[in-house]
């Protein structure tokens, strides 16, 4: 029979071994824990600049970033008094870049996520989403001349050709949006020349297939020829600030750059050259003409202030018009724009710009786009660069008969 005391004793017993069962366990969660966080990697990389991976005989390496912009906008029609808005993802990419079995074969790789960044699946690209933005390689092959190949933005207007990350406005301009180049898969050369103590001229040419990025089908029209030319005259810019917005570098001294580019796609098989529909009829058959673009910009920046301009003009040979089922027409773009902007960045990283932009149709009837304008005011606080940032801008859209739309938009650019 037991007695009280040896009950009392198990008790205890029990209730101290169960609890240094416990401790021991306990015990044994932390250091295992310890060592797994003792054996997490710890990199010497900084925010805004990448992942690096560099082999140990200098044969490669890679870098990886990522980004991604969300968006608010909101649209009042001034005439209705309606209002609509919308938040999205923007954009969201990956890119990848570095040098592969020596430092004068580099190479770019950036796939973008987002919705926006697929466009609609079409049939000349397999009816599947266009991940692919840029997949080019880049070889250094006598003094500062590179030759690319690949798919990458055709040397354009200097609005398109900087990265979307890091724009002075939360995005481009409408003259970018309806005349623009951008990407095609092709060949490039690229070349820079200095006279003197600062005078530096860059120059490129490009022959690419004039469809745009990831077209699987052969090559409907002719091909795409375009040419660059660049001057600046004060030297060059503090950390390649001719190709970034807002003069983040606070350029000690002047800093100025002119750009001249001029391209002829011989055939053009959609409607903005690049981008825009094909141009078939109902029954499939496809109506190419020639467009000739002309793209003059210039930006410069000066302890703090930048200032930046464009004018573009896109020509259509034929002013081709095709008359499709139920009424509806398809046209090729063509016209001039003109845009500037200017902005002042204060000792906070706080900036206020503004943007004129004008869009001048040659024919209404067979520019399909109607004569625009548009007024924008914006404000950025740059955290860390372009690589945090927040921007929001204000703008009031209208044709020649008046202001038709007013439209806000804030977004939060996040990229390391």
């Amino acid at each position: 029979m037991v007695s009280p005391h040896d009950l009392a004793n198990f008790t205890v017993n029990y209730k101290f071994r169960n609890y240094m069962k416990k401790l021991f366990i306990a015990f044994v969660f932390l250091t295992v824990h310890a060592e797994i966080l003792l054996a997490q990697d710890l990199t010497a990389n900084t925010f805004g600049k990448g992942i690096g991976i560099y082999a140990k005989d200098s044969s490669f390496s890679m870098k990886f970033s990522t980004r991604f912009q969300t968006l608010y906008v909101g649209e009042l029609d001034l005439n209705s008094e309606e209002y609509a808005d919308q938040f999205l993802v923007r954009r969201a990419r990956f890119k990848f870049d570095g040098h592969a079995y020596t430092p004068k074969l580099t190479y770019k790789i950036e796939l973008g996520l987002s919705n926006r960044d697929h466009g609609s699946p079409i049939p000349e690209t397999s009816n599947t989403a266009r991940i692919i933005l840029d997949a080019v390689i880049k070889w250094k092959f006598y003094n500062n001349m590179q030759l690319w190949l690949g798919q990458t933005k055709l040397p354009g207007n200097r609005e398109r050709v900087i990265s979307s990350q890091k724009l002075q406005f939360v995005d481009r301009s409408l003259v970018n949006s309806r005349y623009t180049l951008d990407r095609d898969i092709g060949i490039q050369l690229h070349n820079k020349h200095k006279f003197g103590e600062n005078f530096v001229v860059k120059e490129a040419l490009a022959l690419s297939m004039g469809e745009g990025r990831n077209i699987t089908s052969n090559n409907m029209g002719g091909y795409d020829y375009t040419a660059r030319i660049e001057f600046l005259p004060l030297g060059e810019f503090t950390s390649k600030g001719d190709y970034f917005g807002s003069d983040l570098s606070r350029e000690k001294s002047p800093k100025l750059a002119i750009g001249l580019t001029y391209d002829f796609l011989d055939g053009a098989a959609r409607q903005r050259g690049q981008q825009g529909k094909f141009m078939r009829d109902s029954a499939g058959d496809l109506y190419p003409t020639d467009l000739a673009t002309l793209f003059v910009d210039a930006i410069f920046k000066y302890q703090g202030f930048s200032l930046a301009g464009e004018y573009a003009n896109k020509k259509n040979q034929d002013g081709i018009v095709i008359d499709l089922a139920g009424g509806k027409t398809l046209k090729y773009y063509s016209g001039t724009g003109y845009v500037a902007q200017a902005g002042y960045l204060f000792g906070n990283n706080l900036e206020v710009a503004g943007r004129y932009t004008a869009i001048q149709p040659d024919d209404v009837t067979i520019s399909g786009i109607s004569e625009q304008t548009e007024y924008t005011l914006g404000l950025s606080k740059y955290i860390k660069g372009h690589s945090l940032k927040i921007q929001n801008d204000y703008s009031l859209l209208g044709t020649s008969t008046g202001m038709d739309e007013f439209r806000v938009r804030f977004q939060v650019e996040l990229s390391f």
